[in-house]
């Protein structure tokens, strides 16, 4: 490689296609704003299709290790209406192509496939700029620069190299969730646990819905989701949990206790999670030395397609790059070429969905 290759984000994302950069012998840097692996929770169950996510581990040789981790039976699913009656369910006979992983766990994976000192930690960024000929400087918190030859913008939502190639910012999509957790529920909360079942739940009305899975052991993680304005979650004080999800539970008055339960019961505060999207079909044009993947460039609704698209296009960059070592430009117009429809496939699989269940 002619020029350093400057990741930003230590997300799934970026460290597969740090991975599969280090597997061709090409090395990379991540930069990342948390101060440590275990600086936060890195969410709950992720579910690793066999047709995007899967192709990226193999392409990063991790299968072997990702078998390692698979939760065994969370591939059930239960679908209840409001009464807590069983309308649909699926079986997790071990043949299902959407194992579920901890996302921590994965990410535990990734990270110890890279040589030491790959992922720079700590290193928020607050700007990058871009210096002529492919090259591209980027600033942190703490007042450190570094210039590069080829920036990845691989840092989400809120991307701070986005703005190199794209003046489109996510949008609200009038629909925020909440999150809560229930310990120890076989024990506590039996009766909601029977509901959720051996893998997932999930009940839906018009703007009100409640989805939960069992994450290791007997932890139940509920998403609980309302379509509602911002300024209507922005009334609710998070700092007083008790009131917040009495609140958040009358919009559910009359559904099933055991539903309910994953709200008025949770052994941890609830945490509010807007939900946002770029642009349907987000695209920009070839922009020298600096590309996006995953949340920097596709953001939708959770779609249950995220964490799987963003390690697909780090494993699908990564090998780009690597077949053309000495031509970058060629690299990233191969890879944005296929990365678009990609993204915007997902999308409106996503649209699709949605206006089938009204």
């Amino acid at each position: 490689m002619p020029t350093p290759v400057t990741i930003v984000g230590a997300g799934l994302g970026g460290l597969t296609l740090a991975r599969v950069l280090h597997l061709h012998g090409i090395p990379a840097t991540v930069h990342e704003a948390e101060d440590s692996p275990t600086a936060r929770a890195q969410g709950g169950l992720l579910d690793i299709h066999d047709y995007n996510g899967q192709l990226a581990l193999a392409a990063a040789g991790l299968m072997d290790a990702f078998r390692g981790i698979v939760l065994e039976g969370r591939q059930a699913m239960r679908v209840l209406d409001p009464n807590g009656a069983v309308l649909h369910e699926t079986a997790d006979d071990g043949t299902g192509g959407r194992p579920e992983v901890q996302r921590g766990e994965l990410r535990r994976i990734l990270l110890d496939s890279l040589p030491p000192g790959t992922v720079r930690w700590g290193h928020k960024v607050s700007g990058a700029r871009a210096l002529g000929d492919g090259r591209h400087e980027v600033t942190f918190a703490d007042g450190g620069t570094v210039v590069t030859g080829l920036l990845v913008g691989a840092d989400g939502a809120w991307s701070r190299i986005r703005p190199l190639l794209s003046a489109a910012a996510p949008a609200y999509t009038g629909k925020s969730v909440v999150e809560t957790y229930l310990f120890h529920a076989d024990t506590r909360h039996p009766a909601t646990a029977k509901a959720v079942g051996g893998g997932s739940v999930i009940t839906l009305t018009p703007g009100r819905e409640i989805f939960a899975h069992r994450e290791t052991g007997d932890t139940l993680h509920a998403y609980v989701g309302l379509e509602e304005p911002q300024d209507w979650f922005d009334a609710l004080d998070f700092a007083d949990a008790a009131a917040t999800t009495a609140r958040i539970a009358r919009e559910f008055a009359g559904w099933a206790p055991e539903l309910t339960a994953l709200i008025t019961d949770t052994d941890t505060p609830p945490v509010l999670r807007a939900l946002h999207a770029l642009p349907a079909g987000h695209r920009w044009d070839r922009v020298p030395g600096v590309t996006l993947l995953g949340d920097a460039a596709h953001l939708a609704a959770p779609n249950g397609e995220g964490a799987n698209l963003a390690m697909l296009d780090g494993a699908e960059l990564g090998r780009a790059i690597a077949a053309h070592p000495d031509d970058i430009e060629t690299a990233l117009t191969a890879y944005e070429r296929a990365m678009f429809p990609r993204g915007a496939e997902a999308a409106t699989m996503l649209k699709t969905i949605i206006e089938q269940g009204q």
